[in-house]
């Protein structure tokens, strides 16, 4: 078997000539839990630096391991249909097992619950760019047999830990456009040829292997007016007759898209109110660059008339990353009434309602609805800009 792929060799040369790596906040909690019995999955989109992270953790091992690449074609035939006496030769004398593109090998579930069942003394660490097809194949037999983390690219807080926050925050107009993938961020001289590059090649990978979609172009056509539409309410009849698909199917692509970690929803928050919108939702991209990119749209900030949206999509999933690297946990949402009343976003945390107005121009003031104001008494209204964002995005 092929035990350590090209692609790893490369990376882990790159990685001992880059002298400072940016280290990855999941780190700390896939560190933790090392030595525990339980299997660690890590699940993120393409490009988004999980091989490398795979990397940085076995710099710090002490113990035998072995790398199973899901692209080679070799690990899938060794583990199809895998006995457990197979299973106990092919990992015996390691310590760790950490496979690679994981959601490449056939029943990938029931092979890494056989390990953790029959061969304690063996680790698996595996990762995953598709949460549909790794995380459906895994759920069932894994129960609670697993800790399941999620690696986004880069965050504003990892980059601010890496080479200062001045130097992150004067770097702001920047990402706002250009956004944090690894790649792009350590090549910023090919950052839009390297977009359109994942825009093109990476991003609808995983939907189209595993769903088998007859009509790609009309997946694009949704996806680009996602990206028209961020920060604003949808409708999935609308998006239906500019993509030229049901709405029906509209549903089931984005809910293909959020799986395969290019957009998330946020649903609205009605519990008091007859007019506040019950089944409404927004939806944002995980990188701006990405969103961008889908647009070809690479203006700088000074020229733009989507810098609100583009600031409002920038925070909040730049929160979101803060969220799932942290023991925060709170629902989300956005507030509307039929009368566009409206919040941009609202945390929900035991209890406690926080609401959140995004504004790019520092001076510009918010103008919360009254109604919202009486309907949730003691919620804290805040209004972020660019002048007190750290904060919010856990710095």
């Amino acid at each position: 078997m092929l035990l350590v792929s090209q692609k790893m060799l490369y990376i882990c040369e790159s990685n001992r000539k880059n002298q400072k790596m940016i280290s990855r906040l999941l780190k700390t909690s896939l560190s933790a839990r090392l030595n525990d019995r339980k299997a660690l999955i890590i699940l993120g989109p393409r490009q988004c630096g999980k091989t490398t992270l795979i990397h940085d953790l076995i710099i710090d091992l002490q113990g035998n391991y072995t790398i199973w690449n899901g692209d080679d074609f070799q690990v899938r035939s060794s583990l199809h249909d895998a006995s457990i006496a197979s299973l106990r030769r092919q990992t015996a004398g390691f310590k760790y097992v950490f496979i690679d593109e994981a959601q490449r090998i056939d029943n990938i579930g029931l092979t890494i619950k056989m390990i953790v069942d029959n061969i304690p003394e063996v680790k698996i660490v595996a990762t995953g760019s598709s949460a549909f097809e790794l995380a459906n194949r895994i759920s069932e037999p894994m129960t609670g047999r697993k800790w399941e983390f999620l690696l986004l690219p880069l965050s504003f807080k990892e980059m601010a830990n890496h080479h200062g926050l001045l130097t992150e925050m004067s770097l702001l107009n920047h990402r706002l456009i250009y956004g944090y993938y690894p790649e792009i961020v350590t090549n910023p001289e090919n950052q839009i040829p390297l977009l359109k590059q994942i825009a093109d090649s990476y991003l609808y990978k995983d939907i189209l292997i595993w769903e088998r979609i007859l009509k790609p172009d009309r997946l694009e056509k949704l996806v680009q007016a996602l990206a028209f539409q961020v920060s604003q309410e949808v409708s999935y009849h609308e998006l239906g007759q500019i993509s030229g698909l049901d709405n029906q199917t509209v549903e089931r692509y984005i809910d293909l898209l959020e799986k395969a970690f290019i957009v998330f929803r946020l649903n609205s928050l009605s519990r008091n109110l007859r007019n506040e919108l019950k089944k409404s939702r927004k939806i944002y991209f995980y990188d701006n660059g990405l969103r961008n990119a889908i647009i070809n749209a690479f203006n700088p900030v000074d020229l733009r008339n989507d810098i609100g949206a583009l600031w409002e999509n920038f925070v909040i999933s730049e929160r979101y990353k803060y969220i799932k690297t942290s023991d925060y946990y709170c629902n989300r949402y956005f507030w509307r009434t039929t009368s566009q009343q409206e919040i941009d976003y609202i945390e929900e945390h035991d209890g406690q309602i926080r609401a959140f107005e995004f504004k790019w121009r520092k001076n510009e003031k918010s103008r919360v609805s009254n109604i919202f104001i009486n309907a949730y008494p003691g919620a804290e209204i805040l209004t972020i800009t660019p002048s007190n964002y750290t904060d919010f995005i856990g710095i």
